[in-house]
């Protein structure tokens, strides 16, 4: 397929116009118009939201600057910080201006990584800035956000909704009243995860028209994991949301959500309650990390019926 054809990519933000911003936010990096302005930057906030298009857009658009981008899920050691960014950050650029090291995922970087980074950040201030971006901050050791300038990034659900309206219409599909309600639960499940969400919209076009398959797992189905749960027979609801899979599209990350706010309007006592809550968004946070999300989930029950025995 060509890149030009996939949504992500010809609706991705060019300038700092495009991006889902509020204005507050786009007021500040709009301030950032000389380099030598620029302070060392922290962008936070969930996956999908634009952290990476912002630390982008800023230098190419508003500080035309020469720039080290770094992917640091990928280079996360001490030597990618004491070797390609040293190298890059302890000379001036040949313009005169400030340039900058943008460090993408920078939560990923190892706890020595971080802490070279914290030197360089002051021993070559003089010609250098940084810019990190991170789904999580509290990955940051603190002695790295004292030196940065946090800007913390979510759009609210109406931009959101706005944004994929406007790439329907400029994709001449139209959005017919009885797709209405799931287009909107599409966007409400995904949330904040603008990329995502235009993803999920695109796969729903068949032969140009928006035909988007209901993405509310039916409450029978919750429930029915639920009462196994609540009955000591967690061991064989596995087999029964794996058949079911089809039903919530393989998204065990939504299952949980609903299994959340399920669990949520039960009528269990309120300390088991919160501890199951307790349980389900701590799972929640690991399927960021884990390689198997059904393996993960069937944790998650096996930890809930602790609770309610």
């Amino acid at each position: 397929m060509n890149l030009n054809q996939i949504w992500t990519v010809k609706y991705g933000p060019q300038s700092i116009d495009d991006l889902i911003v509020d204005d507050d936010i786009r007021s500040i990096v709009n301030g950032f118009g000389k380099a030598e302005q620029i302070p060392n930057l922290l962008f936070t906030g969930p996956p999908g939201v634009g952290k990476t298009s912002l630390a982008k857009i800023l230098v190419h658009d508003v500080l035309k600057c020469n720039y080290l981008y770094i992917n640091a899920s990928d280079e996360n050691g001490i030597d990618t910080i004491r070797n390609k960014v040293s190298n890059f950050s302890q000379t001036k650029s040949f313009d005169g201006k400030v340039k900058v090291v943008i460090l993408d995922e920078s939560d990923g970087i190892t706890a020595g990584g971080q802490q070279a980074l914290r030197n360089l950040m002051e021993s070559y201030s003089d010609y250098t800035r940084f810019i990190l971006t991170a789904n999580y901050k509290h990955k940051i050791i603190t002695p790295l956000q004292s030196r940065c300038q946090s800007i913390n990034l979510k759009p609210s659900i109406e931009q959101a909704v706005k944004r994929c309206v406007s790439i329907l219409k400029q994709e001449n599909i139209d959005l017919e009243d009885d797709q209405k309600k799931n287009f909107v639960d599409l966007i409400k499940n995904h949330f904040p995860d603008l990329r995502k969400t235009i993803n999920e919209l695109q796969k729903s076009v068949i032969n140009g028209k928006l035909t988007i398959k209901h993405t509310q797992i039916d409450n029978a189905f919750i429930e029915n994991i639920f009462n196994h749960v609540a009955s000591k027979n967690t061991l064989n609801v596995r087999k029964v949301y794996i058949a079911g899979e089809s039903v919530f599209q393989n998204d065990y990350t939504s299952l949980m959500k609903q299994l959340l706010e399920y669990v949520y309007g039960t009528n269990l006592p309120d300390l088991q309650k919160k501890e199951m809550i307790a349980v389900i968004a701590d799972h929640l946070y690991k399927s960021v990390f884990v390689i198997d999300h059904e393996i993960n989930f069937f944790a998650c029950l096996l930890i809930c019926e602790k609770v309610i025995s």
